[in-house]
């Protein structure tokens, strides 16, 4: 599976009118795209930053939807007041527990490391941190979004809502750091968003 993500620094006033947007318009023009399986929703009310993430069946599903999706992102940006940054990846591990409620939120952790570290973030994964991860409080789902080319890597992990997030912070950093030590991976920044809205039909990939 692959995915393709825009994020949006904008105004936070307008996030309101970016939500319906994305939910009214961009969600049913997306999923009736050929090897489109699902949309999800980031947003941060105080800093105004935005994401939205589309998953794709296949590479060629992204590809071949890429002019497509163009004056959709033109428009978030112009209703958000910002410019779009557009990132690819594939979709290395998705694990979900329960289904995400209305006052869900995400902590997202972005990191670089080398191409054998890609390999070894998807291997550690299903081997050290699922097991432990479902014992999370508020636990909801988790993905790994991986860019083989450059060495990114996007780690979302949602919780039930806000209070539970913060309940499983120190869990989650003790998690974090033994994972950085066996992958190899370098956690550049970590922020926290509300879950606006999700949209997937994504297999559990792990």
């Amino acid at each position: 599976m692959f995915a393709r993500s825009t994020t949006i620094l904008g105004n936070p006033q307008n996030l309101e009118a970016w939500r319906a947007y994305v939910r009214d318009t961009v969600m049913p023009a997306v999923l009736q795209m050929d090897g489109c399986v699902g949309l999800s929703m980031l947003c941060d009310r105080d800093s105004g930053v935005a994401i939205t993430t589309t998953a794709w069946a296949d590479a060629k599903a992204r590809r071949t939807s890429a002019d497509k999706v163009l004056a959709l992102r033109a428009r978030e940006a112009e209703i958000l007041g910002g410019v779009p940054e557009v990132n690819e990846w594939e979709i290395a591990v998705l694990h979900r527990l329960h289904a995400t409620t209305e006052e869900a939120c995400a902590r997202v952790s972005w990191g670089r490391g080398d191409t054998a570290a890609m390999d070894r973030l998807a291997h550690a994964f299903p081997l050290t941190v699922l097991r432990e991860i479902d014992e999370l409080p508020g636990f909801c789902s988790m993905s790994v979004l991986v860019n083989r080319e450059d060495g990114r890597a996007a780690i979302s992990v949602t919780y039930a809502n806000c209070t539970e997030m913060e309940r499983a912070r120190q869990q989650g950093m003790a998690m974090r750091e033994r994972f950085t030590e066996q992958t190899g991976i370098e956690i550049t920044e970590t922020a926290t968003f509300d879950v606006a809205l999700v949209q997937m039909r994504v297999s559990e990939m792990v």
